[in-house]
C-alpha cells in the first residue's frame, strides 16, 4: 500500500456514505493520531484497538451521524506520497472560512489547523475535513 493515510480516509469516507456504523482499517501511530484529532474535533465518536482474522492490528473506527445523515461531509487529501504539501503557520488554509478542519503534522505531533496556530507551528497537511 503506498498510501495509508488515503487508504484509510476512502474507508471513512466510503462507509459514511454507506450508512455503517463502524469501520476496520489496519493500525498504525500515524493513522491513530490522525483518528485522535477526528475524535477531538468531534467527527467521528472514536476507535478502538483490535486484531482481525489474521492476527493484524486493526482500528475500529466508529462512525458519528445527525439525524441520519453522516458527521463527515467531505475528507479530502492534501499531501500524498508523489507531492507533500508543507506550510508555514501563516499558510496553513481554513477549510470552509473555519468550518472545517485541516490536519497537520507538525513536529509536535498530529493536530488541528487552529491548535498549529495556537502552537505556531507549521507542518505537512495531511487532509481537510468538513
Amino acid at each position: 500500500m503506498n498510501d495509508p493515510i488515503g487508504d484509510m480516509l476512502t474507508r471513512i469516507r466510503n462507509s459514511s456514505l454507506r450508512g455503517k456504523s463502524t469501520v476496520s482499517t489496519p493500525a498504525s501511530k500515524l493513522r491513530a493520531w490522525v483518528l485522535d484529532v477526528l475524535a477531538d474535533e468531534g467527527y467521528i465518536r472514536g476507535y478502538e484497538k483490535g486484531t482481525d482474522a489474521n492476527g493484524h492490528p486493526t482500528l475500529e473506527i466508529s462512525l458519528k451521524y445527525y439525524e441520519g445523515a453522516p458527521v463527515i461531509r467531505e475528507l479530502k487529501r492534501v499531501s500524498t506520497p508523489g507531492r507533500r504539501v508543507y506550510m508555514g503557520v501563516k499558510d496553513i488554509p481554513q477549510v470552509r472560512q473555519g468550518l472545517g478542519v485541516s490536519i497537520v503534522s507538525t513536529p509536535k505531533g498530529v493536530m488541528s489547523d487552529a491548535a498549529a496556530r495556537s502552537n505556531n507551528v507549521g507542518g505537512e497537511v495531511l487532509c481537510t475535513v468538513f
